[in-house]
């Protein structure tokens, strides 16, 4: 299977109610709209609800990074792509990229890493075969992307010096 690089199959339009006291779209809401983007990406390589429900098994998110570029608002639509920029047989590292779906300009990224769990005994542990084999492939189409810009940035302030 060849896959498309960057993924890009999820799409959904700003709702009135994700806006804050400041009239844009909440950051919570940001959040919301890349965790659809993964519900969209997972079974791409065998993983996701249906997974889950199958097997006890799934993924946990154990560390994020965003960033904001622009404002959204009340029926404007974004699109999410989605980038792998590593994986091996227990974590998946990647990258989200929120576009306006009409100008087409960037107005957020995310960054995660996820490690395969066993929801028995709430432990890591290694992703089935077919999954390992699908990341595979789809490395075979994202590991001539250029990486993002954003990825692995650091927050921080330089203090006066006084």
């Amino acid at each position: 299977m060849r896959f498309e690089a960057p993924i890009a199959r999820w799409r959904e339009r700003v709702l009135p109610e994700w806006l804050d006291y400041n009239g844009h779209m909440n950051v919570a809401y940001f959040v919301l709209i890349f965790d659809h983007g993964t519900d969209e990406f997972y079974p791409l390589i065998g993983l996701g609800k249906p997974y889950r429900n199958r097997t006890g098994k799934s993924t946990f998110a154990v560390e994020t990074h965003i960033t904001y570029q622009k404002e959204l608002s009340v029926g404007e639509e974004v699109m999410v792509t989605t980038q792998l920029l590593g994986y091996d047989n227990k974590r998946i590292h990647y990258f989200h990229t929120m576009w306006h779906a009409e100008k087409k300009v960037q107005m957020a990224t995310l960054e995660q890493l996820a490690l395969h769990v066993d929801l028995t005994n709430r432990r890591v542990e290694p992703m089935p075969e077919e999954s390992q084999r699908l990341l595979a492939e789809m490395w075979e189409s994202h590991s001539t992307l250029p990486k993002p810009k954003e990825l692995g940035s650091v927050m921080g302030i330089k203090a006066r010096q006084f």
